[in-house]
């Protein structure tokens, strides 16, 4: 027993001294080894996600923009493959132009009556009807053509409670007749799953705020999640009030 206890102890020589430091014992090659590893496989997995962060939009937006290229391109391609023409994007720069023709030949008169005949024609079918009006409805809110269907202004509304608010598109207004008198309400449309599937609330036009976003700054922001969100938003009235207080300086 002697024997053991004297061979497990620590030598005075060797032994730590707390009060003094620089009598420590230096590391060992392998601790020290393995620090500088951990720190390199660190240092390489921060740049490694980097990259994968400023790549991967680039690489989302070229797949889907060679998608669309190759998608539109099969529309006319097989037509000039009979014909003997072996051009690639020939075939894009053609859809695009007949998309063009079709935009100048629905603006007439008789366009729009044989476009109305079709449109009438795709509401009787019973599955086709709810694809091509929850479709239209989106392809009309960001027309250039802005009519009674489509989305009139960005709104937020307080929603669903107190001090929450929600983003949504003003589509109509409707007068509510009661005892207390008539009452403005809007029809707020909130979408709940990107713009497609939302709920319509009738909120009071003067509880309504409406920023100063277009409606196509609306639907990048909702179909981004809010990350196309500005950094601030302002009012339509505080903006228009802004911009007459600058007006007046300048004047006087």
């Amino acid at each position: 027993m002697a024997e053991e206890k004297e061979s497990t102890s620590v030598p005075l020589s060797q032994a730590v001294d707390p009060e003094d430091p620089a009598k420590t014992p230096p590391p060992s090659p392998n601790s020290t080894r393995k620090a500088c590893f951990a720190v390199l496989q660190s240092w390489v997995s921060r740049k490694f996600m980097t990259g994968c962060v400023v790549l991967f939009p680039v690489a989302v937006t070229f797949f889907i923009t060679w998608w669309f290229i190759q998608f539109v391109d099969g529309f006319f391609s097989p037509l000039y493959e009979k014909l003997g023409v072996d051009i690639f994007g020939l075939g894009f720069l053609t859809s695009l132009l007949f998309v063009f023709l079709v935009g100048i030949f629905v603006s007439s008169w008789l366009g729009a009556t044989v476009f109305w005949v079709g449109e009438w024609f795709i509401k009787k079918m019973p599955f086709v009807r709810h694809i091509y009006s929850a479709s239209k409805q989106i392809s009309t809110a960001i027309s250039p053509d802005q009519n009674t269907t489509a989305f009139k202004e960005v709104a937020i509304i307080r929603h669903p409670r107190i001090g929450e608010y929600a983003f949504g598109f003003i589509t109509s207004s409707v007068v509510l007749q009661s005892d207390k008198g008539d009452e403005e309400l809007c029809s707020v449309y909130v979408p709940t799953n990107h713009l497609y599937i939302g709920d319509i609330f009738l909120v009071n036009s003067n509880d309504i705020i409406r920023p100063n976003l277009s409606i196509r700054e609306g639907i990048e922001i909702i179909v981004s999640g809010g990350m196309t969100m500005p950094q601030v938003i302002a009012p339509l009235e505080r903006m228009h009030r802004m911009n007459q207080s600058i007006c007046l300086n300048r004047i006087t």
